[in-house]
């Protein structure tokens, strides 16, 4: 009984894409992509893409919802501050580690 509830959870655990999904909105390899072809991080670096991504996050704060909380607001801001703290860890502290 045992044996078949542990085969149940790990059966029902999700996978390493649905949650980088789950944190970040896309996978990680779709991400690095939509970075490393954006103009803003070929021109500016990676501190200045997430700069205009916390712009962005900051930006959904003033959207008028009519006084009532919008969730998917608070989601995409939340994956969105992910993102950028992704970016941060793997292009910025990469480049401090160097």
């Amino acid at each position: 009984m045992l044996e078949q509830m542990l085969k149940q959870r790990l059966a029902e655990r999700p996978t390493q894409e649905q949650r980088e999904i789950r944190m970040y909105g896309c996978t990680v390899a779709q991400m690095r992509d939509a970075v490393e072809e954006s103009l803003t991080y070929r021109f500016s670096g990676p501190a200045m893409y997430v700069i205009s991504m916390l712009s962005d996050a900051q930006e959904m704060t003033a959207y008028d919802t009519g006084g009532h909380i919008d969730l998917m607001v608070i989601e995409d801001q939340r994956q969105l501050l992910n993102r950028a703290k992704w970016i941060l860890s793997t292009y910025c502290m990469k480049e401090e580690r160097v």
